[in-house]
């Protein structure tokens, strides 16, 4: 039997080319519901930093004492024994948010300072960024909460890390003193009341006032910098 031609169109153009046979998208895979260790980890320090973050300010709002786990995770919506997911106890959320708080200041103040400029601007870099923590939940609760609130070993280390701070702003006085920029002072006891000042800012500042943090701590800072005498006419 003869071999058949390949049909040729009407009006005899050119065979037809063939398609290619059409391969078929490997079906998607399904989304497990169940997340992946990094997603585990990233959600579970979000919902631990949730816990601070809510303790730090019913600590600032009401005192250490006065607050319990159970105030803790009503205002999270959440129930009592969720929270031992994430912390082991009032003790603990305590350290840690005063820890936070002072990891914060230490790491804006060297951020600052290694901004570069010379002493005076360092200093008002410096005084920028603790005024503005102290009025952030941790910054407040590490001034609100006293030290005794917090137990050893962690209470020396507490002491030893807010001695930094003074000692940070001590320097700087000491060398504006010496660039002429600054008042000859006792740069210890001008430090302390550069960092009890603004300390106290974290005491009395309430979030919902009528001054935004920003006003506050220009004010603040001026006043401590300028004085609040005026200086006398030549």
């Amino acid at each position: 039997m003869a071999p058949t031609t390949p049909r040729q169109p009407a009006g005899g153009g050119a065979p037809a080319a063939r398609v290619p046979a059409r391969k078929h998208a490997a079906p998607a895979a399904a989304a497990s519901p169940w997340a992946g260790a990094g997603d585990r980890q990233r959600q579970r320090e979000a919902k631990r930093n949730a816990v601070l973050t809510t303790a730090a300010e019913l600590f600032n709002e009401r005192g250490f004492h006065a607050t319990s786990l159970d105030d803790i995770a009503a205002r999270l919506h959440v129930t009592k024994p969720t929270l031992y997911y994430y912390v082991k106890n009032k003790d603990e959320i305590l350290l840690a948010c005063v820890s936070k708080g002072l990891d914060m200041t230490l790491a804006g103040i060297e951020a600052s300072r290694a901004a570069g400029g010379n002493a005076l601007e360092q200093l008002r870099a410096c005084m920028q960024v603790y005024a503005g923590i102290v009025m952030q939940p941790f910054g407040m609760c590490l001034i609100r909460v006293g030290d005794e609130e917090v137990p050893e070993p962690a209470r020396s280390e507490l002491r030893r890390l807010k001695s930094e701070i003074d000692l940070a702003f001590r320097r700087l006085v000491a060398q504006g003193v010496e660039q002429g920029l600054l008042h000859p002072c006792d740069p210890k006891m001008t430090a302390f009341v550069i960092a009890g000042g603004l300390s106290w800012i974290g005491r009395w500042y309430q979030p919902q006032g009528s001054y935004a943090p920003e006003e506050v701590a220009q004010q603040c800072i001026e006043t401590l910098l300028r004085g609040v005498v005026a200086p006398t006419p030549a």
